[in-house]
């Protein structure tokens, strides 16, 4: 962090702060991700085993297939969210390398535009070597251990042989100490990490040669697919295709990953820091609109926290509560200061006694103890805001229509932005949640009680009995509903005895006004009263963060701050900077008055504003003597020498280099109608 005159006595336990937060953050999200990626990995993994075992032991089946020249090839559906299957790849690469085989090839379209290119690529990376492409113009070789070999299928299934054929006994012994993780004679790997890219010339050609060769070479084909497996067959004839035995898989949504990502997170008191409504809306606006990446919202994320930490001087409290009261003890008195400029703070100053108003504004070591136990408040709110949210979640989630959001994190956001309990949808819900039949009542009220059971907050073993209270009535009113249904079927009965006309009709008024009149059964009461409590649980516990003393510490609300670094705007930061150059380098010298241009500013900024006073079409002389005139303006005399025809070479040098540079920016291009003449491509200022 950049010092500044203010806050440079803690800036390095701020960095400090900031570094060791992001590293458990980071360590967690791995760990998450890992798990998300689990179950898909070791169903590729039982794929390559049973595709394995069948070359190995040579079954019937496998030597039909054989016949057939099929290529066992897992389809891998990963979603549109194309910037996270490096990592997913990458991943998946480490888990076959340390499981299942030491071959492994990943392949990108964009070295593969041939197939020539593409045997280079596989080649060099399962013999882990280094390739000389520049002395492959005529032919395809492999450097490895100074011998060159030939990039062809033949060459590759001898190298596999010679690796994996080795029956000596000292290499067996070696074999079993250093990598008996891997299977005997272990498949070849290669992964398209993305399919739709690749030419449908190369896939073809590819897949032909290697189906030749696959009674010599287990080899195994991983496809990256974006879209849907439709894709391969309308990339390969059905001729390719069949040569191809596809199983599909699919991996965990981008959707369900975010939510994951969020609840473990945000939705936790394990990191005391959070996101404010504002800048959380914006990391899921640009997943939702942009992206899908998951890994760009954890870009988003720790740019959050590395801009908190950088601009809040107080984010030196923002650590676990333990060691936050300590460092209170140890603030100094423009660190108080700064705690009573906090607008939190003086609302709450606002609210106490004069007395005590006039000791938190003079007396620092009181306002020390009045931190300590705040930032204790805002430690128990977390932990109580969790429960209760999940807990309302799980109500919101089973209605139909989802007023408040079918995904937590849409609910999250409700209750950061303002009193949720103040919105329609939170009345639409409540009317919704009134109209629950029992068994889902009561399977909701299990789950309520489970996540209280769990929570570590210390306030809910009277909220625990009180539900479980509410569980028990249930149960005592399905034994009363027996009874009851049998009172009412013997009065059917009584009613189907009654032949006469009018007693008939009678009856019937009577049962129809009875109903009328009818009260709320015992089970309706106690619906609305299951409602009414979480009602009550919402509005004492679900309070927004912004109404909650010292929420600046751990809050990051700069939502402006983080949607100008992540919301480019190439072309405003291009015009900025060559219009104004003071705006970036920060050179004193660059600073100009208006609209005058400097002589000190560079070359392409000179170029650039002359070029904003020309109309469509600019003359090349013109430009580069009103270039020449701003250049040599601060030498005086030479100035006036410099008015000849004759421009000086330097001078001439510079000018078609910035010429040059603008064109390559698309400022301007060559015009047809005169040909020293330009035609300037942008108008307007920005």
């Amino acid at each position: 962090f950049g010092e500044r005159k203010d806050d440079s006595e803690d800036t390095e336990l701020r960095f400090v702060t900031c570094q060791s937060l992001w590293h458990e953050i980071k360590s967690e999200t791995e760990q998450i991700q890992e798990d998300l990626n689990k179950q898909l990995f070791d169903n590729l993994v039982s794929f390559l085993r049973r595709s394995h075992s069948e070359f190995q032991e040579k079954t019937t089946k496998w030597t039909c297939q054989m016949k057939s020249r099929e290529i066992p090839t897992a389809a891998l559906v990963l979603g549109v969210n194309v910037t996270d299957h490096d990592l997913t790849f990458r991943s998946l690469s480490e888990v076959l390398q340390n499981n299942v085989t030491p071959y492994i090839a990943l392949l990108e379209a964009k070295d593969c535009p041939g197939i020539k290119n593409l045997m280079q690529k596989l080649m060099g990376q399962l013999m882990n070597c280094y390739i000389d492409v520049e002395s492959l113009e005529d032919e395809d070789y492999v450097q490895v251990s100074q011998n060159r070999i030939r990039c062809s299928m033949t060459s590759l299934i001898n190298w596999y042989e010679s690796v994996t054929k080795k029956t000596d006994s000292e290499t067996l012994s070696k074999k079993r100490t250093s990598s008996s993780r891997h299977w005997q004679s272990p498949p070849v790997v290669v992964i398209f990490k993305d399919m739709e890219s690749f030419t449908t010339k190369v896939l073809q050609d590819f897949i032909v040669i290697s189906s030749q060769h696959i009674r010599e070479l287990p080899l195994v084909l991983i496809f990256g697919i974006a879209t849907s497996p439709m894709i391969i067959h309308s990339l390969l004839p059905h001729s390719v295709s069949s040569l191809l035995c596809i199983e599909l898989f699919q991996s965990l949504s981008c959707k369900e990953h975010l939510s994951t990502i969020i609840d473990k997170l945000l939705l936790t008191t394990q990191f005391p820091f959070k996101l404010g409504e504002k800048v959380l809306q914006v990391l899921i606006n640009i997943f939702l609109y942009h992206d899908f990446s998951v890994q760009n919202f954890i870009k988003g994320f720790q740019l959050s926290v590395v801009e908190h930490f950088y601009s809040q001087p107080l984010s030196v409290l923002c650590c676990q509560l333990v060691d936050a009261k300590k460092r209170v003890d140890s603030l100094s008195h423009d660190q108080c200061e700064n705690i009573r400029r906090l607008p939190s703070f003086r609302r709450y100053v606002e609210s106490q006694a004069s007395e005590k108003q006039i000791a938190l504004l003079t007396a620092d070591n009181f306002l020390k103890e009045t931190i300590q136990k705040l930032l204790e408040d805002l430690h128990v709110y977390h932990e109580n805001y969790v429960s209760v949210l999940r807990c309302l979640h799980v109500f919101t989630s089973s209605l139909p229509k989802y007023p408040l959001g079918k995904q937590i994190r849409e609910l999250h956001c409700a209750c950061l932005e303002n009193r949720v309990w103040e919105t329609e949808e939170y009345e639409s819900s409540l009317q919704l949640a009134r109209m629950l039949n029992k068994s889902d009542l009561v399977t909701l009220l299990q789950q309520c009680v489970e996540i209280f059971v769990s929570s570590s907050g210390k306030e809910f073993g009277k909220t625990v009995e009180k539900l479980k209270e509410f569980l028990t009535q249930f149960q005592t009113l399905e034994a009363e509903a027996f009874q009851e249904r049998d009172v009412s079927v013997s009065s059917q009965k009584e009613l189907q005895k009654t032949t006469d006309l009018y007693h008939l009709q009678k009856t019937l008024l009577e049962l129809k006004e009875s109903r009328r009149s009818k009260k709320l059964t015992k089970f309706e009461m106690l619906r609305f009263e299951v409602v009414d409590y979480i009602d009550s649980l919402v509005r004492n516990y679900l309070v927004p963060a912004d109404h909650k003393t010292l929420h600046e510490i751990v809050y990051f609300n700069s939502a402006s701050i983080l949607r100008a670094h992540l919301n480019a705007a190439p072309r405003i930061a291009l015009h900025t900077a060559l219009n104004n150059p003071y705006c970036y380098l920060k050179n004193q010298a660059l600073k100009s008055d208006g609209g005058s241009i400097s002589n000190k500013a560079p070359d392409i900024c000179i170029v650039y504003k002359l070029h904003l006073e020309c109309g469509r079409l600019i003359n090349l002389v013109d430009w580069l003597e009103a270039f020449s005139t701003v250049v040599m303006a601060a030498e005086g005399s030479k100035a006036d020498a410099a008015s000849s025809d004759q421009v000086d070479d330097t001078i001439h040098a510079r000018f078609i280099r910035a010429v040059s540079e603008l064109e390559l920016l698309g400022f301007i291009k060559p015009s047809k109608q005169k040909t020293d003449h330009v035609a300037r491509l942008t108008w307007g200022g920005c």
